[in-house]
């Protein structure tokens, strides 16, 4: 059974998504609690390889409500617990041109806190406004197909 905590809802808008991974994060106690309050931010996060270990950018856990002086930095470096083979194919595709790694959503899965990860490619403006036109196409014709 997954909870699911934060999703990061502008990433099926903005890339096309490849490949998913899950990945355990490893976090401060303040920024399990923090998650727990749902208290988390995906928007502009993304993931490097860096010396074969995978890492979580730019995702802001707020500090703990309750927390004291030994609070956690909201945007700190977070390390991803991938598996060596993963990494490697990871590292393999981020050298091909227009590819990055995001983060899709965070959830606990078994009391462990989870991130799951994606391999996409940004998609061009154009791409964008395409997907847009084919959505409101398939709501009206449910809309039609309701009456």
């Amino acid at each position: 059974m997954e909870k699911v905590v934060a999703t990061n809802r502008k990433a099926y808008h903005d890339y096309f998504i490849q490949e998913t991974y899950e990945a355990g994060i490893s976090l401060l106690g303040t920024e399990v609690k923090s998650l727990r309050e749902g208290r988390v931010n995906l928007r502009d996060s993304y993931v490097i390889i860096k010396d074969n270990e995978a890492f979580l950018l730019n995702c802001h856990i707020s500090p703990y409500s309750h927390g004291n002086i030994q609070n956690h930095d909201p945007l700190r470096t977070r390390k991803l617990l991938l598996h060596r083979r993963e990494i490697n194919r990871l590292f393999g595709a981020l050298t091909q041109k227009g590819l990055t790694i995001i983060p899709l959503k965070i959830y606990f899965k078994n009391g462990k806190a989870k991130v799951e990860i994606a391999l996409a490619k940004g998609k061009r403006k154009y791409e964008k406004r395409e997907a847009v036109k084919k959505k409101e196409a398939r709501r009206e014709i449910e809309r039609y197909l309701r009456r």
